[in-house]
């Protein structure tokens, strides 16, 4: 089945999968069908990779592994997403290029991705069992919006403006907007 053909029908997960490793576009995988992704903007890149280096250096000697827009997150409804950055601390994938257990996801959102990651994600990421936080990075300003589980097993939402700090629960460490808007 040719990329253009699997863009018009239902496909499984093995298909998705199979066609998304020989792709030169990656795909987001929703309800069988298959979501192209644009590229992102220097200050995206910027941010994400700030995120990224503070997670990475945090899970230094940790169980904790940190990956950076390349790797899969599949849902329990078998949606498979491309966060901008994922943290898994305890994993039982052997496939190299999906994860299904993270403990935290982050997104960084422009104005075309806003509306998916604040509404579609949030539902499909706060599903995995696995997951402690979810974090959504407005690129445009130094804004947070952090959802996070209870030790009850509840969901809360807070926002951070300006200058907030906050606890990421995996691997333990703070984040602060000034670090991830750090060098814009």
């Amino acid at each position: 089945m040719s990329e253009f053909a699997a863009l018009h029908q239902p496909l499984s997960v093995e298909q998705y999968l199979a066609l998304e490793r020989n792709s030169l576009v990656r795909h987001e995988f929703v309800g069988g069908k298959l979501y192209a992704m644009t590229g992102t903007s220097k200050r995206h890149n910027l941010i994400a990779g700030n995120i990224f280096r503070k997670l990475s250096d945090a899970a230094d000697g940790t169980d904790c592994q940190v990956f950076i827009s390349d790797v899969k997150v599949r849902t329990p409804d078998d949606a498979m997403y491309y966060p901008d950055v994922m943290v898994v601390c305890e994993s039982s994938s052997d496939d190299p290029y999906v994860e299904q257990e993270p403990c935290l996801i982050v997104e960084v959102f422009s104005p075309s991705t806003e509306g998916t990651d604040s509404r579609e994600k949030v539902a499909a990421y706060k599903r995995i069992p696995s997951l402690k936080a979810y974090l959504i990075v407005d690129q445009e300003r130094p804004r947070v919006e952090r959802h996070f589980r209870t030790d009850q097993g509840d969901w809360l939402q807070e926002d951070l403006i300006g200058d907030g700090d906050f606890l990421v629960p995996c691997p333990p460490t703070h984040l602060t907007l000034a670090r991830i808007y750090r060098s814009l």
